[in-house]
């Protein structure tokens, strides 16, 4: 599953886009770099019946932002990328490739 299938698939689950959820995690002082997995993972789990690897994509995107490796763009595996850049403003307007 690639990087940006995780966001696509935790907005299915919790309704919310990457943003939103940001802005969410935000509110509960779960921002910036130092923060850690633990409160995210139960969060998400808790509100929003979301799994440990879902949750762990949004921790990055709360790390370290919207930019991910280069290692899997343009890959053919399973965890190819498009871009290195994460699309956080929903799968209904996400431009397409």
């Amino acid at each position: 599953m690639s990087f940006q299938a995780y966001l696509d698939a935790l907005e299915t689950k919790t309704g919310k886009t990457p943003r939103e959820l940001l802005a969410l995690a935000a509110e509960r002082g779960l921002e910036g770099p130092a923060t850690k997995a633990a409160p995210v993972v139960d969060w998400l789990r808790d509100d929003y019946g979301v799994g440990r690897g879902h949750a762990m994509a949004l921790l990055h995107v709360i790390k370290r932002g919207a930019t991910i490796s280069t290692k899997h763009v343009g890959a053919t595996g399973t965890h190819r990328d498009e871009s290195d850049t994460l699309w956080l403003d929903g799968k209904s307007s996400k431009p397409k490739a």
